[in-house]
């Protein structure tokens, strides 16, 4: 059993001294071989614990289930029964469900294995007395390990000896910046040494560290899918009506004395072409499909459902650092004191950097001024690099002239203090500082000595991280298509709400400190927090916990949310998101927590990739409906025919064949494949499904298409029983099995050009050549099948004709009814709203009103 962990406020609570003390362990000779080893067995390896599944074992969970029941229950009963054709073509709708299932799956890459990747491999640690190198997943709490430049912590420590050490990290807590550490402070697991050497012990290990928090927060995230609930939803109302109508033709039919087992494989196979035992398949390979079109758009799509969730996206909440700005630290226009002009202050900063050490905050000064070269006209002969504790650089320099002068750089009041500065000019600085800061600058002082040796004052340099070019229009983009924009960043409120000003994304930005409370149980809230994450239009301050709980607290307020980021900080938020998405340069632990990877720079790929997926949506949305229809329409059909007429030309009838059920159902299939090719609108807002108008529209196709079919039927009974006619052409019940089988086959691909647009379907989007092609082809394959008896018995082509024209007149009257039923369905849904909005209007306007204020 591992022992627990050492929290983080007790952490920073206790001095080096009491840490040591604690976990019983010295500083001059660290932790026994023989302790160390006892200390691993008790708190566990320092590394991320996986489970691998075996793949065996995932494809086999695909045959398993109430739908796979069916289907190999159906197969069973052909088996009994000797119907072997039949038995072949349930087993490849079955394997076929499989395999699509298996392979979506199997695409998907395990985040806990990136985040792996991010740890240190190897440690310096202190062990009885000899400085040795261990693997880091060895080491324990109380080991005493050395960090310098280009270390990678392995894992949570507290720093006891040494001036400092420079930690970039921004890929845990969304800093901009390196931090720079001393004696007393923790360096996090994860994070990169990037100046400086220190000693410190070890407080915390693999799961207990930061890090391992972080991980842990991947490894539970995670929401449902709408697009699996929506499948579900459809799946559970047609499975009900197709077992409430067999149960009722098997009822009846016993009844009537027929053989149980023809009848109940009967009754599976209809149910099975009835219910959408393919739909998952179907719409898999339409997002999969989709996908090739994304990642030409230099978007990546890791999970499939992530198109869907994508295209009903309401809210984006968007790191800052590295997604929304370059992270690239620029320099603006100087305020002057001193100094005579904007490049004198500049060229004074830079001559209290050093290029060579690619400081992040000396390159920017540098790189600011109009002409490199005229640092060639000095030589350092001496810098002193910052430190946490002086806060300030400084550089001895000769110049060409063999003049020495001292130049030095740093926290404003640092400077200032050097410089003596009078009252007067201590509050201008001080103004001028606070100035800065409320529009997000970061802010240095420069100074110089004079020929007398004297410190003089020369300016203030404000550096900050400029926007990418293309943030502001993405923003614009997203807000037009009806996404709400909410910055999510480790940076102050200051810098935060200054950039969300400038990017016009709202000021409204709020510390996570004063929402969540410390201690705060991220997977439940009250309402007022959620309210509160809700109203806000960024965030300030936050920390991996708080992104996720961000996240959640969106989701609760049933909004579709996604959120975008490039670090290790971001993975939790990334995979409890709706719609993760890792920008381009993100870790990999962002990349394998994310559900799609922009491969491109910028943000502008997501507003092409939410446009694409609005597109993907429609279309599945368009099959959804057509496939509810079918259903209605063969179930309803054979169930009222059998129990209406169960005797045709003397004998017992049966509409349609088992394997003509079977047949139907593939021949449905086949142009269903290329409906990820066709062309549609883009919703100016976010889709998403609403399943009670699905529900509504499908049952008006459904009930008009069981008119259309039944019809027909009504029709060939009139034909075999009127003596005239039968002298035209002759027809008995196994030929109108085919004249029904044929109509099934023709009624239901016209219905795809209905439900594919919710204008007149002569209207533009015109179907698409593929798409177009497809239907046309399987229309020429049915009726080769009819008129020549493959499989089926074989009928004139005068009477295909006949059920083509019966067909292109029900799609004309078809169409006029669905452009009513839009209107009227659209009409009782805005009558809800309103209803709804009005029932949930604040009784107190002003009052509202003044409590909105007092937020802001």
């Amino acid at each position: 059993m591992q022992r627990k962990a050492i929290s983080e406020e007790k952490l920073k609570e206790l001095s080096s001294d009491d840490l040591l003390q604690a976990l019983d362990t010295n500083a001059q000779t660290g932790l026994t071989a023989d302790e160390a080893r006892k200390r691993l067995q008790e708190y566990g390896p320092n590394s991320l614990a996986s489970k691998s599944i075996s793949p065996i074992y995932k494809f086999l969970s695909y045959f398993w289930g109430p739908i796979p029941w069916m289907i190999e229950i159906a197969a069973l009963l052909s088996v009994l029964v000797r119907h072997w054709e039949e038995f072949v073509i349930i087993m490849v709708l079955l394997i076929f469900n499989a395999v699509i299932g298996f392979w979506e799956e199997h695409k998907a890459e395990n985040a806990l294995a990136a985040l792996k990747k991010g740890l240190a491999l190897n440690a310096r640690v202190l062990r009885g007395g000899e400085w040795k190198n261990i693997p880091a997943a060895e080491l324990v709490p109380g080991d005493v390990i050395r960090i310098r430049l280009g270390d990678i912590i392995p894992a949570d420590v507290k720093l006891f000896e040494g001036e400092y050490v420079n930690i970039d990290q921004s890929a845990l807590t969304g800093e901009s910046l390196p931090v720079s550490k001393k004696t007393g402070e923790i360096g996090y697991s994860g994070s990169v040494v990037k100046k400086g050497e220190m000693i410190s012990v070890v407080a915390n290990t693999g799961e207990n560290t930061f890090f391992g928090r972080t991980a842990k927060l991947v490894a539970s995230a995670g929401s449902s899918s709408h697009f699996q609930k929506a499948v579900m939803r459809i799946g559970d109302f047609l499975i009900f009506m197709a077992l409430f109508l067999s149960f009722i033709l098997i009822s009846v039919e016993l009844h009537r004395g027929e053989d149980a087992l023809e009848l109940i494989q009967f009754v599976l196979i209809l149910v099975i072409a009835s219910i959408p035992v393919a739909m998952p398949a179907v719409l898999s390979v339409t997002m999969a499909l989709g996908a090739l079109l994304l990642s030409k758009k230099k978007a990546i799509v890791s999970r499939l459902q992530a198109i869907e969730e994508l295209a009903g996206v309401d809210i984006l909440c968007t790191d800052k650092t590295g997604t929304l700005t370059k992270n690239i630290l620029t320099l603006d226009r100087p305020y002057l004191f001193a100094s005579n002009n904007d490049e004198e202050c500049i060229l004074a900063g830079s001559l209290a950097s050093k290029e060579e050490d690619n400081d992040p905050i000396d390159l920017a000064i540098i790189n600011s001024l109009k002409d490199k070269n005229v640092l060639s006209n000095y030589e350092q002969k001496h810098f002193v690099p910052f430190d946490p504790i002086s806060k300030r650089t400084e550089s001895t320099i000769v110049d060409n002239t063999g003049k020495e002068r001292k130049y030095s750089k740093g926290a404003p009041q640092v400077i200032v203090q050097l410089c003596s500065l009078d009252t007067e000019n201590k509050e201008k600085v001080d103004q001028v500082v606070n100035d800065y800061a409320s529009k997000g600058y970061r802010t240095l002082g420069v100074a110089a000595t004079n020929e007398q040796g004297n410190w003089v004052f020369l300016g203030i340099l404000p550096l900050f991280d400029p926007p990418r070019d293309d943030s502001k229009q993405t923003i614009a983009d997203a807000i037009d298509l009806g996404i709400s924009v909410k910055m999510v960043t480790g940076d102050n409120t200051a810098i935060a709400r200054e950039m969300s000003r400038k990017l016009n994304m709202g000021t409204n930005i709020r510390s996570v400190t004063g929402i969540f409370p410390e201690g705060a149980n991220f997977d439940h809230y009250t309402t007022q927090i959620a309210d509160q994450v809700e109203s806000a239009e960024g965030f300030a301050e936050v920390y991996p916990e708080h992104k996720y709980g961000i996240v959640k607290a969106l989701q609760e307020k049933d909004h579709i949310v996604m959120m975008t980021g490039d670090g290790v900080n971001d993975a939790p938020a990334l995979k409890q998101a709706d719609a993760g998405i890792a920008v381009s340069g993100a870790t990999d632990a962002a990349r394998a927590a994310a559900a799609l990877i922009l491969t491109a720079p910028g943000l502008s790929v997501i507003i092409s990739a939410i446009k694409e997926a609005r597109c993907i949506f429609m279309r599945m949305l368009s099959y959804t409906i057509y496939r509810i229809a079918m259903t209605f329409d063969i179930m309803l059909f054979v169930v009222l025919t059998m129990l209406l007429f169960p005797i045709v030309g003397g004998e017992s009838y049966q509409p349609l064949t088992p394997f003509m059920i079977v047949l139907l159902a593939l021949l449905d299939d086949i142009p269903i494949m290329t409906i990820a090719y066709d062309n549609t609108v883009i919703s100016s807002k976010p889709v998403r499904w609403q399943m009670g108008w699905v529900l509504s529209i499908s049952t008006v196709f459904g009930i008009m298409a069981v008119i259309q079919t039944f019809g027909l039927f009504l029709l060939g009974i009139h034909w075999i029983n009127t003596p005239e006619w039968q002298n035209w052409i002759q027809i008995d019940p196994e030929h109108l099995q085919t004249i029904i089988f044929l109509q099934l086959v023709v009624g239901g691909h016209l219905l795809l050009f209905l439900t594919r647009s919710r204008k007149p379907f002569f209207y533009k989007p015109f179907p698409s050549k593929i798409l177009f092609s497809a239907i046309v082809g399987t229309q020429i394959l049915a009726m080769f099948i009819c008129a020549y008896g493959w499989f089926v018995p074989s009928i004139p082509w005068m009477l295909i004709g006949l059920v083509w024209a019966y067909n292109l007149i029900w799609m004309i009257i078809q169409d006029i009814i669905k452009l009513i039923a839009y209107k009227i369905i659209d009409l009782k849904a805005a009558h809800h709203l309103k209803y709804f909005d009005l029932t949930h209007r604040e009784l107190h306007p002003f009052q509202s009103q003044a409590n909105s204020k007092r937020e802001v």
